[in-house]
C-alpha cells in the first residue's frame, strides 16, 4: 500500500523527495541481500523516493564488509528494470581514517583523487551512472565529530583545504557523475565555508547536511539549525529513533542481557558508541515513558518530533525487518500537542544531549 508522502525540495537543488529516507547501514550485515531488496520494494511500494548510503557500509564497519552496502543496492538497481530512476539516490565518501584502514589505507586526508576515485568506485558498486547526492560523510579537518564534544586546535595539521574538495567535487558535476553534493556530520563553520566558497569561486553549493537529530541528541538546535535556514541548506536527520533506544527495546532488557533486541546490544563496538551511554540510556527511558503517558509509542513520539521539525527536511530511518518499516512510515502524520512538546523540551532541560 503506497503512503501518501509529500515532496520537499533540498536545498536550492531541483531534487525533490519525500520526507522519508530509507538508510541503509543495515544492508550487508545484520539484513542480507535477498532480505534487503525485500525492504528496497516495501519502501518503494510505500511511496518512499529517497534512498541513503555510503561506501563505508555496512556498519558496524568491518573490512569484510566495506561496499557491502552498495553492491546490495546495485544489484537491486539491476534486478528491477525502472528501479533507479523512480529514487532519488544519495551516497558518500569516507573523510579522513578513523581507526579503518580498510579505506584508502588508512589515509589521515581526503586528496581530491581519492574524492574521484571513490565516486567511481560507488558507481561501479552501486549499477548506475549518477548519483544524485554525493556527500563527505565526515569532515577533513581537524573537528568534533562522533561524539567528542570539544575542538582542539593542537589537532590541527596539513588537509586538503575545502576549495580543493570544492573543485573535486564540481569535476564530477561536471562530468555528469554527481548532480547534487552534500556534507554530514558538519559543523556551523564547515557548512559557511562550504557555501562562502561555492558563491565565491562558482563552485557547486551544498544543498544538504546530514547530521544527528533525535529527542537524546539535539546539538544541532544550538546554532547549526540556524545557520542551515539562513543559508538555505537542508537537514537530512538521522538516526532519529537514536539506534534504537528510542523505540524503547533497551528499557528493561538494558545492553548486556542475554536477549540481543538491536545493534547496540548485538555489537561490542557499538556499545562504545555514543548512543550506547549510560547517560543516552536513561534520558532515552524517560522519553519513552513521556510517550507512553501520552498514548503513543516511543518510536511514534521520537520519529514524530523529527517529521514534524521545522528544521527537518526528510528523516533517515533504518530498519531490519518489514513491521519496523511500515511502523516508521505508518507514523507519519503524528501530531504532538503544544503541551507534549513542551514535556519534551522540560526533559531536554534536565538531560541535554547525552547522545551528543
Amino acid at each position: 500500500m503506497s503512503t501518501s508522502l509529500p515532496l520537499v525540495s533540498l536545498g536550492q537543488s531541483d531534487l525533490r523527495v519525500t520526507p522519508i529516507c530509507l538508510g541503509t547501514m543495515t544492508f550487508g550485515q545484520q539484513v542480507g541481500e535477498a532480505a534487503a531488496h525485500d525492504l528496497l520494494d516495501q519502501s518503494l511500494g510505500r511511496g518512499i523516493n529517497f534512498i541513503d548510503t555510503a561506501e563505508m557500509y555496512s556498519v558496524p564497519a568491518r573490512a569484510e564488509t566495506y561496499g557491502a552496502t552498495e553492491h546490495i543496492l546495485g544489484t537491486w538497481f539491476a534486478s528491477r528494470p525502472g528501479a533507479r530512476d523512480k529514487v532519488v539516490l544519495a551516497t558518500k565518501v569516507a573523510g579522513p581514517a578513523r581507526g579503518m584502514p580498510w579505506i584508502r589505507n588508512g589515509a589521515r586526508n581526503l586528496l581530491p583523487a581519492d574524492i574521484h576515485q571513490a565516486c567511481d568506485d560507488s558507481l561501479r558498486r552501486l549499477q548506475t551512472d549518477r548519483i544524485d547526492l554525493y556527500q563527505i560523510h565526515w569532515p577533513n579537518r581537524n573537528v568534533p565529530t562522533f561524539g567528542s564534544l570539544y575542538f582542539d586546535p593542537s589537532r590541527d595539521g596539513a588537509y586538503t583545504s575545502i576549495h580543493e574538495q570544492l573543485d573535486a567535487l564540481a569535476g564530477l558535476v561536471k562530468a555528469g557523475k554527481v548532480r547534487y553534493v552534500g556534507l554530514s556530520n558538519e559543523s556551523p563553520w564547515g557548512v559557511h565555508e562550504f557555501v562562502r566558497l561555492a558563491e565565491q569561486h562558482g563552485l557547486p553549493r551544498v544543498a544538504t547536511v546530514q547530521n544527528p537529530y533525535a529527542l537524546n541528541s539535539r546539538a544541532l538546535d544550538n546554532g547549526l539549525d540556524e545557520t542551515l535556514y539562513r543559508l538555505g541548506v537542508s537537514l537530512l536527520a538521522y538516526s532519529p529513533l537514536g539506534f534504537g533506544a528510542l523505540t524503547g527495546k533497551y528499557d528493561d532488557v538494558g545492553l548486556n542481557s542475554d536477549d540481543k533486541p538491536g545493534r547496540l546490544a548485538m555489537f561490542d563496538s557499538m556499545k562504545q558508541q555514543r548512543w550506547a551511554r549510560t547517560e543516552a540510556l536513561d534520558a532515552a527511558r524517560h522519553y519513552n515513558a513521556l510517550a507512553r503517558r501520552h498514548g503513543l509509542t516511543p518510536a511514534q513520539m521520537a520519529l514524530a518530533f523529527c517529521y514534524t521539525s521545522w528544521r527537518v527536511a526528510s528523516t533517515i530511518i533504518g530498519v531490519t525487518k518489514p513491521e519496523q518499516l511500515d511502523a516508521n512510515i505508518d507514523a507519519w502524520g503524528t501530531k504532538l500537542s503544544p503541551e507534549l512538546l513542551a514535556e519534551i523540551d522540560t526533559l531536554r532541560w534536565q538531560y541535554r544531549d547525552p547522545a551528543q
